[in-house]
């Protein structure tokens, strides 16, 4: 799936060095040093947007590790393996649709604030 220039721009704005990668026929977005929400443990992490439905959500926002923070999420512990790499991811799903990239990435970092 290809996205428009504008939302992938929008997407390096908010993270810079964002790189798109596919798996199979998904489409995701390695966000390398995701700034996490203030309260946030680690502060940085690198991430990977799914932003097609994936598990049963209509996007997914996942973790290079587990983050901490004053809203307890129930993670998947058992790490997911995608393009290579050990990710994990908090249940959590958005009742907005319609979604930009960027807005998907903002709106999955409200559920950790």
């Amino acid at each position: 799936m290809s996205f428009p220039p504008d939302q992938i721009a929008e997407l390096q704005a908010l993270v810079p060095g964002v790189m798109a990668c596919r798996e199979g026929v998904v489409s995701y977005f390695l966000l390398p040093g995701l700034q996490l929400p203030a309260g946030c443990t680690p502060s940085k992490v690198d991430a990977l947007l799914c932003p097609t439905p994936r598990d049963g959500y209509e996007s997914r926002l996942f973790f290079s590790q587990l983050v901490t923070s004053t809203s307890a999420r129930n993670w998947h512990v058992t790490n997911t393996r995608i393009v290579d790499r050990q990710w994990c991811a908090f249940s959590w799903k958005t009742n907005k649709t319609g979604l930009r990239l960027a807005q998907m990435v903002v709106e999955h970092l409200c559920a950790i604030k």
